[in-house]
């Protein structure tokens, strides 16, 4: 089994740092779901300016931003949902960072391709930071206490 050094700061700012990283990312992508359910026009003028628009295919992607959105807001009350919710926000995250280093050149300005690219590959190791703290934290609940010997085992039997 992987043994994790020892934290250099109180196990609370794991906590806390773990909870607002949850519900800032649980905001943004609901925030963006919202955005884009009610608005894909101006959506995809500001954000999305990738090839042809396609108001029905940016609703349907708010709907896979609303299910990470509300998994993510869930987990801060629920530690055990915390791990499945993040990795499967981080492997999102990475995977539409790659979409769009396929893609970097094509958006319309150009710089805007980047930006959404380094964007999300900046939000890609914060997911994948939470998910290893919220890890270590859940293994160090399961891990049982070390034993350590009885004061009266180690005196000398001399």
């Amino acid at each position: 089994m992987t043994r994790f050094p020892p934290r250099a700061h109180p196990a609370h700012l794991d906590e806390s740092a773990l909870r607002l990283g949850l519900a800032a990312f649980a905001a943004a992508d609901l925030g963006l779901a919202v955005f884009m359910a009610v608005a894909p026009h101006a959506f995809y003028r500001a954000i999305g300016p990738f090839g042809a628009r396609n108001d029905h295919y940016v609703r349907d992607v708010a709907t896979s931003y609303a299910a990470v959105g509300v998994a993510l807001a869930l987990a801060i009350g629920r530690p055990s949902w915390r791990v499945p919710a993040l990795a499967v926000s981080a492997i999102q995250f990475g995977l539409h960072s790659l979409n769009h280093l396929l893609d970097i050149g094509g958006a319309h300005p150009a710089w805007v391709g980047y930006l959404d690219f380094f964007s999300l590959i900046a939000s890609t190791a914060m997911l994948g930071w939470l998910w290893r703290i919220s890890a270590i934290a859940g293994q160090a609940k399961q891990e049982p206490p070390v034993p350590r010997p009885h004061p009266t085992s180690q005196r000398s039997l001399t």
